[in-house]
């Protein structure tokens, strides 16, 4: 049975979205791996996305997410605010509430495709990043270079319902040193689960210039959960105010880390791209 899908972005971060109200969706490993693929009869896109029925009172559906490599992932903000708008265009609403593994998100139209997402409270302590041992996560230790003279070190931890490691750089960050140090980082010990790697610039109290490695996706136009991170490590350490411009190559987020409730809160644009049909063998 052939099934449809909606290719969407959010800032060059692509997602294929599938609907499963009324054709379920139980796709193996290799079956997210062949949607993902780019070229040679893949679609390609950093995320896999299934809109399921809601499982609980109060949400309109429950979202599960997958990386490129076949494995689950809790969130993706990116993919949060293009199901979010799918969800409002489709009940004519301004605000929608959906449940993740991770937890309950929430989001409201903020203009002509664009969505304010609440993302909740990141997770600070060491065990729900997790890390493999106790750590001070506003600046964990760990190190990438020489000893007495690294590149890159003591970087912040922050889960947004998947562990991120922030580290803060002094200028803007390559695609080469992200793309080594991140698949350096990215199955480090110290991280049982894998880790998305940020490397921020902070331009001014206002602007962070950000370049993400995710865990199990490699180096991507935008990650909307890196940049909530990111905001959330820089005003830990007192480098931002509560709300920044989060600036990818692909254009900004605007993140606010809310004084009163602790939530992480993420405005941005989404793009729809075409429908489509799934390949057979991904169909399932």
């Amino acid at each position: 049975m052939s099934r449809t899908f909606l290719k969407m972005n959010g800032l060059g971060n692509d997602f294929v979205v599938v609907e499963t109200r009324s054709q379920p969706f139980q796709p193996t490993a290799a079956e997210i791996r062949a949607i993902a693929q780019r070229g040679e009869g893949g679609i390609g896109c950093d995320q896999v996305i299934a809109i399921d029925p809601p499982q609980a009172e109060g949400a309109s559906a429950f979202v599960r997410f997958w990386n490129s490599d076949g494995e689950p992932t809790g969130a993706c903000g990116n993919g949060t605010r293009c199901v979010a708008w799918l969800l409002m265009q489709s009940a004519g609403k301004t605000e929608v509430a959906f449940d993740t593994v991770s937890g309950r998100l929430s989001g409201v139209m903020a203009g002509d495709k664009l969505v304010t997402v609440d993302m909740g409270e990141p997770g600070l302590a060491w065990d729900q990043i997790p890390l493999s041992e106790p750590m001070d996560t506003v600046g964990i230790e760990l190190q990438i270079g020489p000893i007495d003279a690294p590149q890159l070190h003591t970087p912040g931890c922050v889960s947004m319902g998947n562990p991120h490691v922030v580290f803060f750089v002094d200028a803007p960050a390559t695609d080469e040193m992200a793309r080594g140090a991140g698949g350096l980082i990215e199955h480090h010990p110290l991280f049982p689960q894998g880790v998305n790697v940020g490397f921020a610039h902070i331009a001014a109290r206002d602007h962070i210039q950000l370049k993400v490695w995710e865990r199990g996706a490699g180096l991507t136009a935008a990650c909307g959960t890196g940049a909530c991170a990111a905001q959330v490590a820089a005003v830990r350490r007192g480098l931002t105010d509560r709300t920044a411009k989060v600036e990818f190559e692909s254009g900004a987020l605007t993140i606010e880390w809310r004084e009163a409730d602790g939530h992480v809160i993420m405005t941005g644009p989404i793009t729809l791209d075409y429908t489509g049909v799934l390949p057979e063998r991904a169909a399932a």
